[in-house]
């Protein structure tokens, strides 16, 4: 499974647990038995490492959505920005450009353009914020 499904995955667990407060394991658990597909390794570090750093993930997309709280971004934006700002923040072997095009291609997939472009320029200015970022490069490799 590449890392593009990965994502994608991980994406809607993370939907679907937006609708109620089961826990990740139970979403996941749900999912398999619904559709006879495992999750990968890389897609439940995603959904993870998402439910782990949930408040701060928030934190950071309030403080760049500019005067737009987290519970007035739609719920396909929020859950893809989630995931880009889990990778940008947590995960610096994946580059830069490649979690925000990730988050943007979700966006439009299972939202709108509009969800797309105000995600892009959400997560463009969180890989800005100095320090927000775990410190890499664009090609991924640590800087």
């Amino acid at each position: 499974m590449t890392r593009h499904e990965s994502r994608e995955q991980a994406f809607l667990i993370l939907f679907a647990q937006n609708f109620g407060n089961e826990p990740a394991d139970a979403v996941i658990e749900a999912a398999e038995e619904a559709r006879q597909v495992k999750l990968s390794d890389f897609a439940r570090a995603l959904v993870d490492g998402v439910y782990e750093h949930k408040a701060e993930l928030d934190g950071k997309i309030s403080a760049h959505s500019a005067n737009w709280n987290v519970d007035r971004i739609s719920r396909v934006a929020l859950t893809a920005m989630r995931l880009a700002a889990f990778e940008l923040m947590f995960l610096p072997d994946i580059p830069v450009s490649v979690s925000i095009n990730e988050a943007v291609e979700i966006a439009k997939r299972y939202g709108g353009e509009e969800d797309a472009s105000f995600l892009n320029g959400v997560l463009g200015g969180l890989s800005r914020e100095p320090g927000a970022i775990c410190a890499k490069t664009d090609d991924g490799s640590d800087a």
